[in-house]
């Protein structure tokens, strides 16, 4: 063979099924790149920072978050669901702009369920309805009083049209027969800020971002969404408790790839999740901060988010909630 076809046929076994082969068995060969469409300080990125040292001990590669955030999450994820499909890109979220958001605005410009190659649910995020300290009520029964009073003139903050602290007042408001006006800011940090400093008084959170400022009297958890009451923080009520039984509300956190990620570094980065996630010093982590751990597999996350986004869509036509 000449020496311009041995290059060839070398060339050939590079870029060839062979050549992917060696690349994914080389899997991570550089820092990991993390996008995360939402705030800094947010319960989903809290939750992905507090995985993601012990996931690049077991990569042997650094796992680098960047917040990309903007328009309610859309504008991280349109750069993740163009980003090569190599390992070396993921995407950190809440269900919110998996299942919620793109209900909600066809011009998302992304599809959930096809963009994207599910490695695993991180863990599941508890919520709280929060007012601030100087908000005359301190319970839900006086916030709901208030807002029957003067319908329209209290106002709530979010992180923005269609993320999950709209979504969750929208279904309280829809509950407790009250109107209440949306504050949007750009991101769920920046809404809890206003809440604690008194600026906005009332909003809905993922519990781990309220609870220190509760701890600290800047604000007040009134309530929290779920079935029973939280172990940590057992002298706040369930909304089920105040007067609103049936009422639950819990979001997600989890890792994607882009579509067409190898199913070798899927499963890799998957394995590398779920011990960072049984490590006892990450699960004591998570827990003390009311996450309830997940760690499930590609398949499992693929059907659940599948479900979730059904019955999400189902949920914002009946109810009618818009992203404004």
């Amino acid at each position: 063979m000449t020496r311009r076809g041995l290059l060839s046929a070398g060339l050939l076994a590079a870029t060839g099924p062979v050549g992917r082969l060696r690349a994914q068995e080389a899997y991570p060969n550089r820092p990991i790149r993390v996008i995360m469409p939402l705030a800094a300080g947010s319960a989903v990125d809290v939750m992905i920072r507090i995985v993601a040292d012990r996931m690049g001990d077991l990569l042997g590669q650094r796992l680098a978050i960047e917040n990309q955030t903007g328009a309610s999450g859309m504008i991280g994820m349109r750069a993740a669901a163009r980003a090569p499909a190599d390992g070396h890109t993921l995407l950190a979220v809440n269900d919110a702009v998996m299942t919620m958001l793109p209900n909600m605005n066809p011009a998302a410009g992304y599809d959930p369920l096809r963009d994207f190659a599910p490695i695993g649910q991180v863990a599941r995020i508890r919520w709280g309805l929060a007012v601030a300290s100087s908000f005359p009520a301190g319970d839900v029964a006086g916030l709901v009083a208030a807002a029957r009073a003067r319908p329209g003139t209290i106002d709530y903050a979010s992180g923005g049209p269609g993320s999950p602290q709209h979504v969750a007042m929208e279904m309280f408001q829809q509950a407790a027969g009250i109107r209440l006006n949306h504050v949007s800011y750009r991101g769920a940090t920046p809404a809890l800020n206003a809440v604690a400093a008194g600026e906005v008084p009332v909003g809905f959170f993922g519990l781990p971002t309220p609870v220190p400022f509760a701890e600290t009297g800047r604000l007040k958890l009134v309530a929290t969404a779920g079935p029973r009451r939280v172990e940590t923080l057992p002298d706040v009520p369930t909304l089920a408790e105040s007067g609103f039984p049936g009422f639950a509300f819990f979001t997600w956190g989890a890792l994607l790839a882009p579509a067409g990620t190898p199913a070798p570094v899927v499963a890799r980065v998957n394995a590398a999740l779920r011990e960072s996630l049984a490590t006892p010093a990450v699960r004591e982590r998570l827990e003390g901060l009311a996450y309830e751990i997940v760690g499930n597999g590609p398949e499992e996350f693929a059907g659940a988010l599948a479900r979730d986004h059904a019955a999400m869509g189902a949920l914002v036509r009946t109810a009618n909630i818009r992203a404004e």
